[in-house]
């Protein structure tokens, strides 16, 4: 792949965070240090980065998120602001009981957990 500047501003822009950003709230950093870029231009490169493996897309409903970690990991997802965050709870019993019960060879698991965050406990 050619090297892009846009590309790797937007690339530096996940990586300086851990709040699982969307293609909008990357797209509003970038716009401070490229003003004539696109929110296409943005869509295409968050794409090219998660097909090369630079960063991992994760689906929140109906909205992309993007993550720096590529490391197989999970996710807990606060219900009342949304907050994602990760957490390794890699255990291999789950892939063993998938395929001694159903019968199904598993290659990923990918799990999130929702609840309530310690900002919103009561």
């Amino acid at each position: 792949m050619r090297f892009s500047s846009q590309r790797e501003i937007i690339r530096e822009i996940v990586e300086s965070t851990n709040a699982h950003p969307t293609a909008d709230w990357i797209y509003n950093k970038a716009k401070k240090r490229l003003p004539n870029l696109s929110l296409g231009t943005v869509y295409r490169n968050l794409k090219q980065l998660d097909e090369e493996g630079t960063i991992k897309a994760i689906t929140d409903g109906n909205v992309s998120r993007y993550d720096w970690n590529t490391a197989s990991h999970d996710h807990m997802k606060c219900k009342v602001c949304g907050e994602i965050i990760d957490v390794h709870l890699q255990d291999d019993s789950i892939r063993k009981k998938i395929r001694k019960n159903y019968k199904f060879e598993v290659d990923d698991v990918k799990m999130t957990i929702i609840g309530t965050c310690k900002k919103h406990k009561k």
